[in-house]
């Protein structure tokens, strides 16, 4: 088994609790794993050594939230919102319009160039939803396609209801054929708990029989107004309430309560001009929070968790180490993965190599490309 000792890190930000951040550190990758880290002075011989210059070396990014499976453009859409127009959920339609539309190739190049945007940014694991299909065929198109690029897929038919369809059929088509199509090529259920989506009773419906079917529940929840979905995410054992926007005291006392995490997408409230979640009273009072992109065409298409990084800590009150743990160890126990987010022996060995000697420069200087090397599996991407 080939090992590739990685030398000169000046600072080793492992995000296990155990271990802290390390200085003038080495870390081995035997394998796919990381085998050894510790001081440079006493580092193993490997088979190969590569020195870092003094350069950051963190966990890759996990990026719980996001939708890549899509064809279309709403740029129209998104200047209308910053000269004023509000958003609403219902631009999902004309991008279920364009989905419908494209072939799977089109598809499947479109979700591959995200893919490769997002580990450009230091991603080395992604969540991937369906939702934009919203019929059968399309919905399990979704989740085939996204399945070659990740094992973390979420079917979301209940993200809105189509154009032209009555509700309560579509509710039954969801909680049947389409949810018995796409349950094989899925791991978690979610839907959009909103004004303009779904209420806490449909919600509560879809997930249940998701949960049935045997996927993992997760939700958008609160994002436009207090819609419930947090206290229906705890309720269910969620894995994640997503957005958290609008939080009551009683919501934040929920999650601090329960394994549910709080995942926090700061890049949509960038892109539609709303309010940011209050983390601060979050994790003040002792909830778990990750940081996702929710890279998708309409509220949010960005694939930078940099960038996400800097608006936490900047926008959300976050300290740059919150931050960062956030988009590590947090997106991890979102996904409910233990295997990942954090560098220890043992862990698969995804790393991120800054091109800066800390990570505070993720948020000290946004916008600049300093991810100079993703690692996935022990192998440069």
């Amino acid at each position: 088994m080939t090992t590739t000792l990685l030398t000169g890190i000046g600072l080793l930000a492992t995000q296990d609790d155990e271990l802290g951040e390390l200085t003038d550190a080495a870390l081995l990758i035997t394998g796919d794993r990381v085998g050894w880290l510790g001081p440079a002075t006493d580092a193993p011989a490997a088979d190969r050594r590569l020195d870092l210059a003094g350069r950051c070396v963190l966990p890759g990014f996990v990026d719980s939230h996001a939708h890549l499976v899509f064809a279309g453009d709403r740029a129209a859409e998104f200047a209308a919102r910053m000269t004023g127009q509000p958003y609403t959920a219902g631009g999902i339609r004309s991008t279920v319009t364009a989905t419908r539309a494209a072939g799977d190739e089109l598809l499947r190049a479109n979700l591959a160039r995200l893919a490769a945007e997002l580990h450009a940014a230091g991603v080395t694991t992604f969540e991937c939803k369906s939702g934009y299909g919203l019929d059968v065929d399309t919905e399990l198109r979704s989740v085939r396609l996204a399945a070659e690029q990740t094992s973390e897929v979420t079917f979301l038919g209940a993200h809105v209801v189509p154009a032209g369809v009555d509700r309560s059929d579509y509710l039954d088509q969801v909680r049947g054929p389409m949810l018995a199509a796409c349950a094989p090529h899925a791991r978690w259920v979610d839907v959009f708990c909103e004004a303009g989506a779904f209420d806490v009773a449909e919600s509560r419906a879809v997930l249940q029989a998701g949960i049935a079917a045997g996927l993992q529940p997760r939700l958008h929840a609160n994002q436009l107004t207090a819609s419930g979905g947090v206290q229906l995410a705890v309720e269910l054992g969620a894995a994640s309430a997503d957005h958290c926007t609008h939080l009551a005291p009683s919501d934040i006392d929920a999650l601090a309560g329960s394994s549910t995490v709080a995942t926090l997408l700061p890049l949509v409230e960038f892109s539609t001009r709303s309010p940011y979640p209050d983390a601060r009273a979050l994790l003040d009072a002792g909830a778990t929070v990750a940081l996702a992109t929710d890279c998708n065409p309409g509220s949010g298409f960005s694939t930078s968790m940099p960038l996400a990084i800097a608006l936490a800590v900047r926008e959300m009150r976050m300290s740059p180490a919150e931050a960062v743990r956030a988009a590590t160890v947090g997106g991890a126990r979102a996904l409910r993965r233990d295997d990942i987010g954090r560098l220890a022996v043992g862990q698969r060995a995804d790393l991120v190599v800054l091109d800066a000697p800390s990570y505070l420069h993720l948020a000290y200087r946004p916008g600049v490309p300093l991810i100079q090397q993703t690692w996935i599996g022990g192998v440069p991407v």
